[in-house]
This record gives structure tokens, sequence and C-alpha cells, in this order.
């Protein structure tokens, strides 16, 4: 099966406008995620779906595998969808792009679950490390059913403990924003209309749930947090300095 990896690299950002162009160590923060997926061992190709021209223009400059797509795009998977019907494949890896230090393990551990399930998707989720985290709605929670499939995603702390209070976060599990596709799910997916649990917690993955199609998650240790701040970009600029990162 032939598996290509995307990359959404948008230019408008809320919280750190042109965030994917800032500089990381000498490189564009694009050009990090990039080369940390490039690491993948069981990909054939590695895309960028750039949305402005001055996106594109900067990643022509380390890549050739760079898509202009459209500007108005509801979400990232309809602009994974966009890039998918023009690249032949079968697996779609969707890697956000604020996420440097992107473990490329965890894509072949995607792809190799897309080849070995009958699932639509594939997506990561970690244990919760901290109660802070637990109840941080900015950082998705996953519930999983015993064959390691989604059954919900809240920015809640799921399940709810009716008994007891919370001491340990670790049961829990963090979802991580990086999705593999079966490429003939992707445009069904984007036919469908936003769902009530979508549009609740803001997930698009939910619709995918409401409309009974199976993601299975894969489980990792931890993953390194995206830049989605100033403060996660000098985090990670003296990351790059302290490690000598190239």
């Amino acid at each position: 099966m032939r598996s290509i990896i995307v990359i959404p690299a948008r230019l408008k950002s809320t919280r750190l406008p042109g965030k994917v162009l800032l500089d990381l160590g000498g490189k564009p923060v694009i050009q990090r995620v990039y080369e940390a997926c490039l690491k993948s061992e069981l990909h054939n190709e590695v895309w960028i779906a750039a949305d402005s021209e001055e996106v594109f223009n900067v990643c022509k400059k380390f890549t050739g595998n760079v898509l202009m797509t459209r500007d108005d795009h509801p979400s990232g998977t309809d602009r994974i969808a966009e890039v998918a019907a023009k690249i032949p494949c079968d697996i779609v890896i969707n890697v956000q792009g604020d996420e440097p230090f992107f473990d490329a393990g965890i894509i072949d551990r995607l792809i190799t679950a897309m080849q070995q399930n009958d699932a639509a998707m594939a997506s990561v989720c970690a244990p919760v490390e901290t109660i802070d985290e637990l109840h941080n709605p900015n950082l998705v929670k996953v519930v999983t059913d015993v064959n390691g499939y989604a059954v919900y995603f809240s920015r809640y702390a799921i399940p709810f403990s009716r008994d007891k209070i919370l001491d340990d976060a670790s049961a829990y599990k963090k979802h991580m924003g990086v999705y593999a596709y079966k490429a003939s799910f992707l445009p069904e997916f984007v036919k469908l209309p936003v769902s009530f649990l979508e549009a609740s917690e803001k997930l698009e993955q939910l619709r995918a749930i409401e409309n009974g199609y199976k993601i299975k998650m894969i489980e990792v240790k931890g993953f390194e947090k995206g830049i989605d701040t100033p403060e996660d970009l000098e985090h990670a600029r003296k990351k790059i300095e302290n490690n000598g990162i190239i």
C-alpha cells in the first residue's frame, strides 16, 4: 500500500501568527517538521500543503514536494483531502506543521496499523501526566474500547470519576493530533456535514465516530508538544541549541 505524509502549512495562526515560517535554529519551523517526517522508514513521499504564496515560496527552497491548496478550507482534513486527490496513494498520514520534533517512528506505527486494521482512520494517544493536563481543555482526552478503537474524544476529563477525587492522572489518555487515513475515506469524510458532537467539542474527528467510522488508537509513552505560543517557540529554540541539532 502506497503511503504519503502530508503536512498542512497554514500562514494564519491565532495564537502565533506565521509560526510555520518562524526561525528555529536557522531553519523555518515547517522545514524542521518536513525533515523529521523524512526519517519515517515506511512512507513513500512527504508533501507540504501550503495555503499561501508566502508559505509555498519558502518551502520550494528546500523541497519540490509542495502543493498550493485552496485558502478557504474549513478544516485541515479538507486540505489533506485536496492533496490526496492529486497524489496517488492508499494511506495518508497528516502531521501538523508545528511539530518540529515529531517522532517518525509514530508514522511507521500508524502506517502499519492502517495496513492491518479495517479502520478508516488511526491516531495517537499517551497517558496524561498531571492533574493540570487532565483538566486543560486545550489538551484533548480520549477513551478507547478493549480493542484500541476510540470511543470518544473530549476536552473534558473523561471518563468522569463519580466516587472519588482524582489524584492520579496516568489512567487517562491524552490525544496527539496526528492522523492516518485510508485515502478512499477522505472524500467521503469531507462530504459529511458537521456533526452535533463535532460542533459541541470543536473536534472534527468526532464527525467520523458519530457517523460510524472506526478510529484505531496507537498508544505511545509520551509526545513532544507542538509550537502554539511564543513560549513554545522559545522552548523549541533552546532545545535546538542545547542538543546541537543542525
